[in-house]
């Protein structure tokens, strides 16, 4: 970072660290104790759209790598387009098999970054619910290396004081997107 960039305000972009996805199952236990929220059993990653045979293959290669596992049960992965033009792979796994789909979400995104499509990574969610049918979302952005939470309510809608308490329950097991402007709705997405 230069002298410019100081007087500007621009920063450096942090580097992604997608290790800390391995934390969301820690986590899920301190969700669980303070407020009550279990893990679907449902995940997904985000990306941009790329055209092009490189990208076609890795995208195959990645379902392939997770349809190939023998102890997946249900349904295998799926890959779906949004009414914004991104791509989301929904990976499914047993609730209490958090770890598995952790490492589903990361082997995704490994070999994305891997084959030269990091930039084309936008975020990764894993589902969590209450007893009440709450649905809640934990979100990492891949560009911030950061964690915020989702509550969609009905009618695109957000419950903001559960987002907030959420994120004072978690702040000692996840790395917490500390700007809220960055806290964007993920209306719709797969996993939630």
């Amino acid at each position: 970072m230069g002298f410019l960039d100081i007087l500007l305000g621009r920063t450096k972009p942090v580097a992604p660290d997608l290790d800390r996805l391995f934390a969301v199952p820690s986590a899920a236990v301190t969700l669980e104790a303070a407020a009550g929220f279990t893990p679907t059993g449902r995940g997904s990653v985000c990306f941009t759209t790329v055209e092009g045979g490189a990208f076609t293959r890795i995208r195959e290669d990645v379902g392939e790598l997770l349809d190939a596992d023998t102890e997946r049960a249900g349904s295998p992965v799926e890959f779906s387009r949004d009414e914004y033009g991104y791509t989301w792979l929904l990976s499914r796994r047993g609730p209490a098999d958090l770890t598995a789909l952790v490492g589903d979400l990361h082997a995704v995104n490994t070999a994305l970054q891997g084959s030269g499509f990091g930039s084309q990574l936008l975020c990764s969610l894993v589902g969590f619910q209450d007893g009440e049918g709450q649905a809640l979302a934990l979100v990492y952005l891949y560009k911030r290396g950061t964690f915020y939470p989702f509550a969609p309510r009905h009618g695109e809608k957000r419950d903001s004081a559960l987002e907030l308490r959420v994120k004072a329950v978690l702040a000692d097991d996840l790395h917490i997107e500390q700007d809220l402007a960055r806290w964007f709705p993920v209306w719709g997405a797969p996993g939630l």
